[in-house]
């Protein structure tokens, strides 16, 4: 079911890595072609598009007046949500709040003696549209981390879309949506409605940036319309690397691979250790444990695909070769987690001890759970309040501060061989002087 690499074998772990390297998302080009014929649509035609493609798509008649969801059916279909579901969301959104407001940074400015000054102000961004996949993959856990930080961030307007039905289907999004107090909600999905929230329609607003998961189309309607609109990203598939000595439980491990590899049949779940005997535990429990899950075909699949068992001669191995997966999520059950941890440097979210599984950051720990896959790690972050502001830079200069810089600002500008630019620093020394 799950391959175990050991370290002498160079050629196999060679080979895994591209394909681990290969599981970020492909955009075929009829993919791209589709979805940029729905984007030409839906800017040409606004809501009539988004009608039609609900009847083509989601087998679903509507008119324009019900592309917005009213919040008697919202409310209607919260009311159905298990009370214990709605305690553990209440608790979910404090504890999200309250690490995102940590984040959130001030304006800064220095003054000069002569009157000069220069800074930054940070304002929050006045739109944002947040999408809510349907189906299996509708989670009111995303609901509340991809508002949260909109709201920490004091995001004027916050514009959902998710697909027609899936608010009926859906009751703990609608209740995650009312407890986060967002009423505005519009009944539209696919790439149809990255469309609407990037060009906007009739009834659909513009956004100034999108966010949210769902399925290839609207990845690459994102894509597309990066650019007039700012988005979070293009994530890929799943993933967890754990690395573990001969101190952890076998079954733990087993546990959290499962965890992972229920995301989809492209999730990765990987072990990396430095005990051969643990690496035979896990795969005996991984095998128990696997019997009576709900969604065993689609985690063997999983498993056989991209997961692993990495056998490594040392801890310096084992963080290379963490390092150079950049993965999503990473667990340490260590003696030494503290050593470890110091020697990460590439990853989206790291959990330390064997109480702390990839499931606590899933949902209410507190730090964000969108983050970066299929080595993103490298040079982008989880999802977080800095996503939704703008940094603005003011300067003032003083005549003194001029007359020295003018100078300068010349030499470097005819450097360039921009004379106007040399010139418009120089006339104001001058006309000063004169």
């Amino acid at each position: 079911m799950i391959q175990t690499i050991h370290s002498r074998e160079k050629e196999r772990r060679t080979a895994w890595l591209g394909v681990m390297r290969n599981r970020s998302v492909a955009l075929s080009d009829r993919l791209v072609g589709a979805v940029t014929t729905i984007i030409q649509t839906v800017r040409r035609r606004g809501d009539a598009a988004l009608i039609d493609y609900a009847a083509r798509f989601d087998n679903c008649t509507m008119q324009a007046k019900d592309l917005r969801v009213n919040v008697a059916a919202l409310r209607a279909s919260a009311s159905k949500t298990d009370p214990e579901v709605v305690t553990a969301l209440r608790e979910a959104i404090r504890r999200v709040r309250a690490f995102h407001e940590h984040e959130a940074t001030s304006s800064w400015e220095i003054k000069y003696p002569d009157e000069g000054r220069m800074g930054q102000r940070l304002t929050p961004i006045e739109r944002a549209g947040v999408y809510v996949p349907g189906g299996t993959a509708s989670y009111p856990s995303s609901v509340v981390m991809n508002i949260v930080p909109a709201q920490v961030a004091g995001v004027g307007r916050i514009v959902v879309t998710t697909p027609p039905r899936a608010i009926q289907e859906s009751p703990a999004v609608a209740a995650a949506l009312l407890e986060l107090g967002v009423y505005e909600v519009y009944a539209v999905g696919g790439a149809q409605a990255i469309a609407a929230l990037a060009y906007g329609t009739e009834t659909v607003p513009k956004v100034d940036k999108i966010t949210g998961p769902g399925n290839q189309y609207v990845a690459a309607a994102k894509r597309a319309v990066f650019g007039v609109v700012g988005i979070d990203s293009i994530a890929g598939p799943s993933e967890i690397v754990i690395f573990a000595d001969e101190s952890a439980p076998p079954e733990f491990i087993a546990g959290d691979l499962l965890a992972q590899a229920e995301h989809g049949e492209d999730a990765a779940a990987v072990l990396v250790t430095t005990s051969t005997e643990l690496a035979v535990a896990v795969s005996e429990a991984l095998e128990k444990q696997l019997v009576d899950l709900p969604r065993q075909n689609l985690i063997e699949e999983s498993l056989s695909k991209y997961g692993a068992i990495c056998i490594v001669a040392d801890t310096n191995e084992a963080c290379e070769l963490i390092n150079e997966l950049a993965p999503e999520h990473v667990q340490v059950m260590s003696k030494n987690e503290e050593e470890i941890v110091g020697r990460l440097d590439h990853a989206g979210a790291i959990f330390l001890g064997r109480q702390t599984p990839a499931t606590v950051g899933d949902y209410l720990a507190g730090p964000n759970h969108v983050l970066p896959t299929s080595g993103g790690a490298r040079f982008s972050s989880a999802l977080g309040v800095a996503d939704f502001m703008k940094r603005t830079s003011i300067v003032k200069f003083s005549r003194t501060e001029m007359e020295n810089t003018a100078p300068l600002i010349a030499t470097l500008a005819r450097a360039e061989g921009l004379e106007a630019h040399a010139r418009s620093a120089l006339m104001r020394v001058v006309a000063e002087k004169d």
